[in-house]
C-alpha cells in the first residue's frame, strides 16, 4: 500500500511542491500513516490477527449486562494499543470562484490559455511565424554550427562578432637545424634564403601571393598548403613536392631529379636546359602544365592528363591517357 501511495503522492508532490507547502505536509503525514501501521503490524500481529478462542462471546453491544456470575470466563487479555489517528482531509484546492489565486497559478493558467488559444486557430497558425533570412540558417552557414559561435547583433552582419576570425600566425623565416621554414606570409615577393647547404631542406607552409628565391644546391624542397606562390630555385639533389596548394609556379634555373604534385589546383612548372628529363609525378591534381624551353628565352607548354582510360590486355592492367585530356 506504501508504494502505490507514493506512486500517487509523487504527482501531488510535483504540482504543489513550490507553491502551496500545505499540499506537501499532507503527503507526508498520509505516508506516516501506512509506515506507523506496519510497525504495528509487524510488533502485534506478525503471523495475522489473532482471537481468543477460549474467551466468552462478545456481546452484541458494549452497554450490556455483565455476563452471568453462574459461567465466569477468564478474564479476557489486554486489547492491544490502538492504532494512530489518520491525518486530516488535504487541503482545498482554491480557484477562481471559491478564493484568490496566487500570482504563479494565475500565470500558468493564462499561459495554459494562450497555448490552447494558439492550437485552435487551425491553418492560420503558420501567419504569425517570422520569416529566417538565409544568413541566420544553419545548414546554409556551416560556420554557425561550432558551439563558440556568437550570433551577430541586430544590424551586425554574421562573422562581424569577435573571437569569429581565425587567429593570424607570426609569419616565420629562419633555420632550424637543417630544416629552413618559411611560413605564414602575405604579400610578400623579397623572400630569399641564401647560403644553402646540400644536406639542408626548405619547407614552406601557409604562404599566400608571395615569392620565395632558394639559391644554391639544396637537398628537398616541400610545399604545403599555400596559394598564389611563385618559387624559384637553383639545384635540387632530390625531390621537390607540393602539397595541398592552389595557383602554384614552380620554376627550375638548374637540375632537379624528381618533382612531385599531390592534391594541388593549378601548378606552373617551368623547366630549365638541364631539367627536362626529371620525373613529375602527379596525384589527385588538376591544371598542371610543364613549360619546356624553346630557344634562349621561350617557353612551350604542355597539359599534364588528367583523365586516364584503363583496359584489361589478357595479363594485367594497362593504363594510358585519354585522347580527349591531350
Amino acid at each position: 500500500m506504501n508504494d502505490a501511495a507514493t506512486f500517487y503522492t509523487n504527482r501531488v508532490l510535483k504540482d504543489y511542491k513550490e507553491t502551496d507547502r500545505r499540499h506537501v505536509e499532507w503527503v507526508h503525514s498520509y505516508l506516516s500513516v501506512w509506515t506507523e501501521m506496519q510497525a504495528f503490524i509487524r510488533q502485534h500481529h506478525t503471523t495475522g490477527v489473532t482471537w481468543c478462542r477460549t474467551g466468552p462471546a462478545a456481546p452484541s453491544s458494549l452497554f450490556d449486562g455483565a455476563p452471568s456470575a453462574a459461567a465466569p470466563a477468564p478474564p479476557a487479555p489486554p486489547p492491544p494499543p490502538p492504532p494512530p489517528p489518520p491525518p486530516g482531509p488535504p487541503p482545498p484546492v482554491l480557484d477562481g470562484a471559491d478564493g484568490p489565486q496566487t500570482q504563479e497559478e494565475d500565470g500558468a493558467g493564462g499561459q495554459h490559455s494562450a497555448l490552447f488559444a494558439q492550437l485552435n486557430q487551425g491553418m492560420d497558425i503558420t501567419k504569425g511565424l517570422k520569416h529566417v533570412s538565409d544568413d541566420k540558417k544553419t545548414h546554409k552557414n556551416p560556420n554557425m554550427r561550432s558551439p563558440n559561435h556568437a550570433s551577430p547583433a541586430n544590424g551586425s552582419k554574421p562573422g562581424s562578432a569577435a573571437g569569429t576570425a581565425p587567429q593570424k600566425r607570426p609569419a616565420l623565416l629562419e633555420l632550424e637545424g637543417k630544416k629552413w621554414r618559411v611560413e605564414n606570409f602575405e604579400q610578400r615577393h623579397d623572400l630569399v634564403i641564401e647560403d644553402t647547404e646540400l644536406k639542408q631542406v626548405v619547407y614552406i607552409f601557409a604562404c599566400n601571393n608571395s615569392t620565395v628565391q632558394v639559391k644554391g644546391k639544396i637537398n628537398s624542397i616541400i610545399v604545403d598548403n599555400c596559394k598564389k606562390l611563385g618559387l624559384v630555385f637553383e639545384n635540387a639533389v632530390g625531390i621537390v613536392e607540393i602539397i595541398n596548394s592552389k595557383s602554384v609556379q614552380l620554376q627550375v634555373l638548374g637540375t632537379v631529379p624528381t618533382i612531385s604534385i599531390n592534391k594541388t589546383e593549378g601548378c606552373q612548372v617551368y623547366l630549365s636546359k638541364d631539367s627536362i628529363h626529371c620525373d613529375i609525378v602527379s596525384a589527385k591534381s588538376s591544371e598542371m602544365n610543364i613549360l619546356v624551353p624553346v630557344g634562349d628565352d621561350d617557353f612551350r607548354e604542355f597539359p599534364v592528363p588528367e583523365q586516364f582510360k584503363t583496359v584489361w590486355d589478357g595479363c594485367r592492367l594497362v593504363t594510358e591517357p585519354t585522347e580527349i585530356a591531350g
